[in-house]
């Protein structure tokens, strides 16, 4: 393939009287002497006209990359971008929950639009809400094992290994996987334990995964691009034929990410096997079909191997963060903030304010200077990073706020919101018949995202299956 001059592909220029023609094999421009006032040589003078008569356009599909348009129905065929075939263990939003009639108003102010008296009566709901939760982080007891460890993925791994979680016959699903590394070092601690499969479940497509690194006869893995709000895990072929019980981990699973990797866990998987119908179930999927569907998929064949003790889901780990992208549809401890006397625009601003306590680190212009830099209330930036080895700043700063909150106040009341949308999670596990527990994993100056939530099912032990 060739390319003129004008090409994104054609370095420099070409040397004065030669050709204009960048020859892409050659990587070089040809060397050809062409006539005054041409621009390339007798040979390329009619390609180079060709191709600059062709015209590129943005993809339909996705407007980042462009297509020749005379190209454009062969590329349509392949493009990345194209809509595929929706895999078996994908239907629609099953993790979801269910729509609230009362959802939150649009109509709700930033609060950095927030009068002082409408942001102190927030607070003291907050306040209130949370006097009992001060000890649920604080108990040394909570925080033993994540002492022994300065790096986040050691302590994680160290927590699995504590709850005895490590060990062979299982199935270990890694939500918002990434590249992976944190099913990585699950391999290696395991050694040459026997049938283990992993599953990294990632929406988005990810590059340097060092999944594929691993080719142990003693354990698989298989990627998954889905979101976890459509995953029917009963679904999956290993799941279903082997009967593995499932240890769910993240590491820094964002937000909502978690509401619906425990929907997914203990709701949509766990409970297609028991005997009993779950009627949340049969309302969050609008066709019937599709629920008996799950069960009969789930216990076809296979009810003699399942022993009666059994867990399908044998444990949770899950590194917690950005509470400030959760969402009142998909967040599983509605109940626990309806019982609080709180409901969706309280969450609303709680799941905003959450942000302060990673952000109150910074010394801002209210401390420092009389600065007008202006600032936007709008805490799904994308620019939130979760391996921080240093402090951050989000959206909500200190200075929206004159005179009325110091930072150590706005740190405070953040991980307040941050503890109350938490504890909901665990009274939601406590209910679907888990025992869950909250604690610090790491050191806040290795991640200021340092909370571990994990959880057994009740009158368990070791999950072991029979062969």
């Amino acid at each position: 393939m060739a390319t003129s001059a004008t090409s994104p592909h054609a370095p420099g220029f070409p040397a004065e009287g030669r050709c204009g023609y960048y020859v892409e094999k050659k990587k070089r421009f040809c060397r050809m002497v062409v006539a005054a006032g041409k621009r390339f040589c007798g040979e390329h003078a009619g390609a180079a006209e060709e191709e600059d008569a062709r015209k590129r356009i943005l993809c339909p599909l996705d407007p980042k990359h462009t297509v020749y348009e005379d190209q454009l129905a062969k590329h349509l065929k392949k493009c990345n971008s194209r809509e595929k075939p929706k895999p078996d263990f994908y239907i629609q939003d099953i993790n979801a929950g269910l729509r609230d009639e009362t959802e939150i108003p649009e109509q709700l102010v930033p609060i950095s639009s927030l009068s002082e008296e409408q942001l102190e009566k927030l607070i003291k709901k907050l306040r209130k809400a949370s006097e009992a939760l001060h000890d649920a982080l604080n108990d040394p007891k909570n925080g033993d094992s994540a002492t022994k460890h300065l790096k986040q993925q050691a302590s994680i791994l160290g927590n699995i290994e504590n709850l005895k979680l490590l060990g062979p016959r299982r199935c270990f699903v890694e939500f918002g996987a990434g590249k992976g590394k944190l099913s990585h070092w699950v391999d290696i601690a395991l050694k040459d334990a026997e049938k283990v499969h992993f599953i990294l479940v990632e929406k988005v497509t990810t590059r340097f995964k060092v999944d594929g690194k691993h080719r142990k006869k003693n354990s698989v893995f298989e990627r998954l691009q889905i979101d976890i709000q459509h995953l029917c895990l009963n679904k999956i072929p290993v799941l279903r034929e082997e009967k593995l019980p499932v240890v769910g981990i993240g590491k820094h699973l964002c937000g909502m990410a978690t509401d619906l990797a425990l929907r997914c866990l203990v709701e949509t998987y766990a409970a297609s096997f028991e005997e009993r119908n779950e009627e949340p179930l049969a309302k969050r999927i609008k066709n019937d079909k599709t629920e008996k569907e799950i069960y009969t998929l789930a216990k076809e064949g296979n009810e003699k191997n399942v022993p009666e003790k059994w867990n399908p889901v044998a444990g949770i780990v899950i590194a917690l963060c950005c509470h400030h992208r959760c969402d009142w549809r998909h967040y599983v401890g509605k109940e626990y903030f309806r019982a609080l006397g709180l409901g969706a625009v309280e969450f609303h601003y709680f799941q905003r304010m959450s942000s302060w306590a990673t952000c109150g680190m910074r010394k801002t212009s209210l401390e420092t200077s009389n600065s007008t830099t202006k600032r936007q209330d709008n805490q799904n930036d994308d620019s939130e990073e979760h391996d921080d080895g240093g402090y951050r700043i989000t959206d909500d700063g200190a200075d929206c706020l004159p005179g009325l909150l110091s930072v150590e106040e706005k740190k405070k009341i953040g991980h307040l919101c941050k503890l109350l949308i938490d504890q909901g999670r665990i009274q939601y596990l406590q209910q679907k018949g888990f025992s869950p527990a909250l604690q610090y994993y790491t050191d806040p100056l290795v991640s200021l995202e340092n909370v571990l939530l994990t959880a057994l099912p009740n009158h368990s032990s070791s999950p072991e299956t029979t062969a």
